[in-house]
Order: C-alpha cells, then sequence, then structure tokens
C-alpha cells in the first residue's frame, strides 16, 4: 500500500514539472531505445542459437593445410576426395555431408532469370534436422545417381511460383535442364549461413559431382564445404581424431597432389563459424551504445540532483514535520523509476521503429539478418535496464537530498546559494559524460580516417566508364566447346560495335567479386621455403580486351590477344607482386611458369606481360598474387591444373569500357545478349563504381553507425555541460550582481562562467584520452592504415569537444554578464 502511495505522489510530483519529466523521459527514451535495437541485433545474431534442433551438435569440418598459405586462420575448406572420404569413413557424426554454391538460369515459369543455389550431399538436410515445408529431401541415391530434382526456398516458391500449392511434382529449367521439384524449404529457412555472402541459397539440388570434380587435380581444390551432427555420445575432440585418420589416408591416395603440404582436419560449431566475422562490429556498436546509455543516465541524474537541490527547503518543512528519510528516499527513487520506465517503455517503441527501418540499412554481408527484431528476451532486457537505470540514477540524488540541513536551509529563507557537496557531484557528472563522450568521439574519428584511407588504396584498375555484367551459358544448349567460343566471340564482336564503346573484355573473375580461388604455380628459378610450402595465386581466364576495358596498366611486355589460341605456345601475364615474388629485381618477361605442383610436370607457359596488382575483393584487404591466361589455352589445359578456374568455358563476366555513362549502354547490353540468345539471362548487370561501394559498404556502415552514437553522445554531453553551467549561474546570480555593482567588468563575467567550464572539459578531456587509449584494443580488427593512438584523431577530438563545451558556456556566461545589479539584490 506504501509503495502504491508512493507511486501517485512521484507521478503528481512529475506531472507538475512537465518539462522536467518530458526533458528526462525523452533524454532516457533515447539511451534505452538505441540500446535495446542493439542489443536485438546482437541477440539476433551473436546470442540466439541457430534454428536447428540441438544446433550446438551442428557443426562444420573442414580442412587446414599445414606448409600451404591460404591466408586467415590457414582454412581452406575441403576436396571432392575429402567429402567423398569423410562421409564413408568417419563415426562420429549420425549425419554428414557437402556442400557448395552455384548459379543457374531458372526458366519454365516467367521470364528466364538467374538465381543461387546450392548443391549438396545427401546428409546435409539430414544433419541440419530441419523438416520441408512440403515434400522431402533428396537421398543418397538420387545424389550418387544424378537424378534431377530441386528443393526450393519458401520466398522462390511465393515469388516466383506463386505459393503453388501443387508445385510438387512439376518441372522446372535449370540452365535448360528438366529438374522435379521434390520440395518447399521453410519460411524462415537458410543455409549455407556464409558470413560475409551477399547471395542467398533460393534453391537447392543434389551434388552429383561431375567427371572433372572426380578428376585426380581436383583433390588440390579445396572450395567446397562440409557440415554434420556429432553423435551424443561424441565430443568434437574424438571427432576430429577420427577425421584425422581418414585426412591421413586421403593423403596417401593423393601423393601428387598432396605434396608439401599436411592436412590437419578442424571442427567447430556451425554458430562459431556464422557470427565469427561478425563479433568485433557487433560488440563494438554495443559499447558505443552503453556510451551513449551512460551519458543520458548521466543527464538525469544531473537533472534529479538540480531537482533535489531546487527543493531542499520542501525537504527541510518534511523533516522538521516527522517524514523519516527512509520514506523521502524511498519516494525519490519511484520519481526516478517512474521517469526511467516511461523513458524505457518509449525507448522500445523506439527501438521497434528503428529496426523497421534500420534493419533494411544493415549491411547484407551480415549473418542472420532475417532473424533480428524485437521478442520477449529484448523486450525483458529493456524492462531491466529501465529499472536498473532508475534505481542506479536516483540514488545519489537520494541521498544528497535527505543529507539536507533542516535547521541552515530553513534559516536561508528565499536566498538560492547551494551546498559545495552538491555543486561537486554535478560537476563529477558532466566530466564523466565529456570523458566517455570523448572516447566514442574518437572511435568515430579513428574509423572516419580509416575508411579515408580506404577509399585512397590503389586498386589496380580503373572503374569510372565501366558496366559488368555475368552471365552463364547452359550446357545443353552449349555442349561444346565450339558452340561456347562462337558465343563469346560474336558477343564481344558485337558489343565492341555498339556506338561509345571504347573496349570490351570477358573475364572468369571480375574485380570485387570476393573470389577466393586459389591455384598452385611454380615459378622456374624460383627457390622455395625450406619448409615445403606452395605457391598459390589467383588464376584468371580473359577474352578480349579484358584489360584495357578494366582499364588496368601495363607494367612490362604484352596484354594477352587473339593469337594466344589452343595451339600456339601457352602464355601467362603475371601481376606484380607475381612477379616480385617469383623473380625479385629481374624483368618477369620471358620467364617460365608452370601450373599446379612440381610433381604434377604440368607444360610450361611463358611470361608475356606484367601487370599491377588488382584488389580482389575489399581494398583493405592484402593483394593476392595474381596470373591471367587466354580463356581458349586455359580450357584445353584444364584437365591438368591443380585447381580448376572459375571459368569453366560456359560463361564468365563482361566487362565494357565506354565514352559516356556506362548506364546508357545497359539496354543496348541486353539488347545485344538477347539477340544471341533470347532466353539468357544477365546476371546483376552494374557499373563497375557501384560494385567497389557495395564492397566497401560494410566498412561505410560501421563508420557511419558509430559517428552517429558519437553524435549523439556529444549532443547529450553538451546538453549536460550547460545544464550544470546554466544551473550553477542561476545559483550565483547574486554573487555575479554583487560583483558587477563593486565594479567588476562583464566580460570578466564572461570568462569566468566560460573558465568554470573549460575547467570540467579539460579534465574530462584528460580521462577521456586514457580511456580511448584502454579501449582502443576493441578497434583493431576495424581498422585500416590508421594506428589505434593516432596523434592527429586523439588532437582534433579533444579540440572539438573543448569547443563545444565553450560554446555550451557560452549562454549561461551572456546571463550572468547581463545580470541587473539593482534587481538581483533587492530580490535577496
Amino acid at each position: 500500500m506504501s509503495l502504491f502511495r508512493d507511486l501517485k505522489i512521484a507521478i503528481r510530483h512529475l506531472l507538475k514539472s512537465a518539462g522536467f519529466t518530458t526533458t528526462a523521459v525523452l533524454m532516457l527514451a533515447l539511451g534505452i531505445g538505441a540500446t535495446t535495437a542493439i542489443f536485438s541485433v546482437v541477440e539476433g545474431v551473436l546470442l540466439r542459437p541457430l534454428p536447428f534442433p540441438d544446433s550446438e551438435r551442428v557443426v562444420v569440418l573442414t580442412d587446414i593445410l599445414q606448409g600451404l598459405d591460404v591466408g586467415g586462420n590457414g582454412e581452406a575448406g575441403v576436396t571432392v576426395p575429402d567429402i567423398r572420404n569423410y562421409t564413408r569413413d568417419t563415426h562420429s557424426f549420425t549425419s554428414l555431408g557437402g556442400y557448395t554454391g552455384t548459379g543457374y538460369e531458372l526458366s519454365g515459369a516467367g521470364d528466364p532469370v538467374s538465381v543461387n543455389a546450392s548443391r549438396m550431399t545427401g546428409g546435409v538436410f539430414p544433419a541440419l534436422g530441419v523438416a520441408p515445408l512440403m515434400g522431402r529431401f533428396f537421398t543418397k541415391q538420387e545424389d550418387d545417381q544424378h537424378q534431377q530434382v530441386a528443393l526450393l526456398s519458401y520466398a522462390t516458391w511465393r515469388n516466383r511460383f506463386h505459393g503453388d500449392a501443387g508445385i510438387l511434382g512439376k518441372k522446372i529449367l535449370l540452365d535448360r535442364k528438366p529438374f522435379v521439384v521434390i520440395g518447399v524449404m521453410p519460411r524462415n529457412f537458410e543455409f549455407p549461413l556464409n558470413p560475409g555472402q551477399l547471395n542467398r541459397s533460393e534453391l537447392w539440388v543434389p551434388m552429383s559431382f561431375t567427371v572433372e570434380e572426380l578428376s585426380t587435380p581436383a583433390a588440390a581444390n579445396w572450395s567446397y564445404s562440409m557440415v554434420g551432427r556429432l553423435r551424443s555420445d561424441t565430443t568434437a575432440s574424438q571427432a576430429v581424431t577420427d577425421a584425422g585418420r581418414v585426412a591421413a589416408e586421403t593423403m596417401r591416395n593423393y601423393p601428387a597432389e598432396m605434396a608439401g603440404f599436411h592436412i590437419r582436419p578442424v571442427i567447430r560449431p556451425l554458430h562459431d563459424e556464422v557470427v565469427e566475422d561478425a563479433r568485433p562490429l557487433l560488440r563494438t556498436l554495443f559499447l558505443a551504445v552503453a556510451v551513449v546509455l551512460l551519458i543520458a543516465c548521466a543527464n538525469l541524474a544531473g537533472l534529479l540532483l538540480v531537482r533535489a537541490i531546487r527543493r531542499r527547503r520542501e525537504v527541510a518543512v518534511r523533516l522538521a514535520l516527522g517524514a523519516s528519510a527512509a520514506t523521502l528516499l524511498r519516494q525519490a527513487i519511484m520519481e526516478s523509476l517512474v521517469l526511467s520506465v516511461a523513458g524505457g517503455l518509449t525507448g522500445l517503441a523506439l527501438a521497434a521503429i528503428a529496426l523497421k527501418v534500420g534493419v533494411q540499412l544493415l549491411p547484407e554481408t551480415l549473418p542472420r539478418i532475417g532473424e533480428i527484431g524485437l521478442d520477449w528476451t529484448v523486450a525483458c532486457f529493456a524492462l531491466v535496464l529501465a529499472v536498473v537505470t532508475g534505481i542506479i540514477c536516483g540514488l545519489a540524488p537520494a541521498f544528497a537530498a535527505i543529507r539536507t540541513n533542516v535547521n541552515d536551509t530553513l534559516k536561508e529563507g528565499g536566498r538560492t546559494g547551494t551546498s559545495g557537496g552538491h555543486g561537486r557531484l554535478r560537476s563529477a557528472l558532466v566530466i564523466a559524460e565529456i570523458a566517455v563522450a570523448l572516447v566514442l568521439l574518437t572511435a568515430s574519428g579513428l574509423l572516419l580516417r580509416s575508411f579515408e584511407k580506404m577509399r585512397q588504396v590503389d586498386l589496380g584498375f580503373r572503374p569510372d566508364h565501366t558496366l559488368v555484367s555475368g552471365y552463364v551459358l547452359p550446357q545443353k544448349q552449349y555442349a561444346t566447346q565450339a558452340s561456347i567460343d562462337q558465343f563469346n566471340h560474336e558477343l564481344i564482336r558485337r558489343l565492341q560495335g555498339l556506338p561509345g564503346v571504347k573496349s570490351v573484355g570477358i573475364t572468369s573473375f571480375l574485380p570485387a567479386s570476393g573470389s577466393n580461388s586459389n591455384g598452385a604455380f611454380v615459378a622456374e628459378g624460383y627457390i622455395a621455403p625450406k619448409d615445403g610450402s606452395l605457391d598459390l595465386a589467383t588464376p584468371i581466364q580473359v577474352q578480349g580486351d579484358y584489360f584495357q576495358a578494366m582499364g588496368i596498366p601495363l607494367l612490362r611486355g604484352r596484354f594477352l590477344n587473339s593469337d594466344d589460341r589452343v595451339a600456339t605456345q601457352l602464355v601467362v601475364v603475371v601481376n606484380h607482386k607475381l612477379a616480385a615474388q617469383s623473380w625479385p629485381g629481374q624483368s618477369p618477361i620471358g620467364k617460365r611458369f608452370r601450373l599446379g605442383t612440381q610433381a604434377m610436370r604440368t607444360p610450361w607457359a611463358i611470361v608475356v606481360g606484367e601487370v599491377a596488382d588488382v584488389k580482389e575483393s575489399s581494398p583493405d584487404l592484402p593483394t593476392k598474387q595474381q596470373y591471367y591466361m587466354a580463356t581458349e589455352q586455359a580450357l584445353g589445359m584444364a584437365g591438368s591444373l591443380a585447381s580448376p578456374t572459375d571459368l569453366s568455358g560456359g560463361g564468365g563476366s563482361i566487362a565494357i569500357r565506354t565514352v559516356m555513362d556506362p548506364k546508357q549502354i545497359e539496354n543496348a547490353l541486353r539488347a545485344t545478349v538477347h539477340a544471341l540468345d533470347p532466353q539468357l539471362p544477365l546476371i546483376q548487370t552494374q557499373t563497375m563504381e557501384q560494385a567497389i561501394s557495395d564492397v566497401e559498404a560494410p566498412r561505410k556502415f560501421n563508420t557511419a553507425l558509430i559517428s552517429s552514437f558519437a553524435a549523439a553522445a556529444l549532443l547529450l554531453a553538451i546538453l549536460g555541460i550547460y545544464s550544470v553551467i546554466a544551473f550553477s549561474v542561476a545559483q550565483r546570480v547574486q554573487e555575479m550582481a554583487i560583483r558587477i555593482a563593486l565594479g567588476s567588468q562583464r566580460s570578466g563575467i564572461v570568462g569566468l562562467i566560460l573558465y568554470s567550464g573549460a575547467k570540467l572539459a579539460v579534465i574530462g578531456c584528460a580521462i577521456g584520452l586514457a580511456g580511448a587509449v584502454a579501449a582502443s584494443h576493441l578497434l583493431k580488427s576495424l581498422l585500416f592504415g590508421v594506428s589505434v593512438l593516432d596523434p592527429m584523431v586523439l588532437v582534433v577530438a579533444s579540440i572539438c569537444v573543448l569547443l563545444l563545451t565553450l560554446a555550451a558556456s557560452l549562454l549561461p556566461a551572456y546571463r550572468a554578464a547581463t545580470v541587473n545589479p539593482t534587481q538581483a539584490l533587492r530580490a535577496e
């Protein structure tokens, strides 16, 4: 009953101070709403279990290649022999399967369209444990027998086939081959859950390994993945031992392909693989939004403290009339709780709005975006956060209120002086706000500098005035290499004749595409490291005037041309990094170059050109070794390559350099392709500048989001500084009047107030700089080309905070300097 009475009293008091109440609630709503929104992202991506039964037992199996530099943590994926051997010979899994991404031309239902798909062995779906919405999975027998069956995603079924309830058993055309639809997956099913992948699978088909994939050279192609479900009586370490036995047998069966390195299998939870890349960003965002909430709390505590000071006489009267300190403390905390809960509920509504809009703005590379949203976990988090905030923010002002000296306060009458303890507490809150705001502002500055550094990186090509697009030629209609060559040559010829086109080329690998293809090579005369590790480079096939179309500069020698055919001398063009590592201090022109490993004894190729290093994905990632081959020559020796190249001869990416805006020829490109093949869809037609922008989008998003939090934190801190300085000036009106009456210059009064604000800012900046240094390790993984202790950022952030503090102090200083001494002293 007493709590209910305290609640009524608190609400009545707050309603009487509508301005104060509105300010406090909105300030808390901003902090709690932002924190709740970011927590919902963290919970959806990092904390929530994967949407599979007993998801903690769903694991990935991959190979680490010791003695082979594949970058990152050394994980390279698995090979076709790995998939077959691990699936057949391990005993630690209830189900285990392999998969890889691919693309198809989907036709037979409306206009042909290019779709993303996954090829899977029969063990993948049982390992995941998710039942289809309709129909069934394909079996191991259907996979082994190359049965052409498919499962559709829910979105594809609804959007492409209009939710046809009779879809099961119907045929669709994938690359113009008939596939029977045997199932539809649930609405929220997504697999693979590959972090960093922009393209989600729209359908799934059996792996049905091709003859090329089963050939001996494919044993050195680690471009596949595996997922399995551990047995309930098996630990991950036991499964690693089991898989290690199988890996050793695989290496013995392929001595030439495995020469120079050693396979070590790794097993880890699928959840860890999915969220690994997202962890640093989400932790940093959560820290940033916590800083905003901390400043909002400090502001609320400051407002409550000011309110307590203004109500000292009321409190003194109530204490003199017999009210207990415990009652006053309880009522003061109740007021704070009412404010924080109201702010929490408002913040929850703001978080819901922010998520509805903001999820669309999240980078597509963030995993599990579809699972982000408000649920009971997030709502409970917001409520608990509001209650804790209310209690913490209300304690200090409440204790300050009940420590009021009754006799001194009643003797003061109407005078507006204040105790030094209250002033020190308010100043401490402001200093804390400045310090944490500076930490966030420094982080924002580092990310902005990092993004600018990334934009300045030499890409190795010119993205301006270039239109790119992909295509895949269906094997059924283009079964021979002659038909493929005829299409490609005619396409280049017709595109080259379009008005405004300067050069046209086709490639197996487009810059900024993020492909992770690696091929082993041997450079004649190069002395390999003593550990026997292999050299890897990105193999790229080109046709036409690809180098001119992409604006890749020639450093030495010549480009590939139409004379480089199957019957002529095998030639390659290498990038600068490969040339510098293989033949340091020498010209690579005329040097010999062999594809594959030393043991494979493939034909020698002659280096005829050296070009600039081209960034294969994000500009902030290291440049790799690269070599280019004419498509016809590469296909002519495909059977002897250690790592099959990206282009199988049935498609690629078109690059067109124009003299005008490249978007102006997009319709002409489509018309030219459809004149050759009316059913052939183009894939992701865009300018090269758009492609680069898409690659930069995650870092740009990180920078923009943390910068917005820094701006919010700084704004709240400045409001806190203003309120403290303004209240301090209001409390010292009589003092200022006396100073002016005794001859003080008004400029001196302004300087006195500005000095008070500057002193708080300097102390806050000193603490903030120390905090920025302490928290700098959290940003290391998000920075590029910038030190976490960049002096320019630290100095500029500190100066910015100092200037804004002085700006926040100007209005109270002006008011103090323009006080009328006669009126002020008469009021006293």
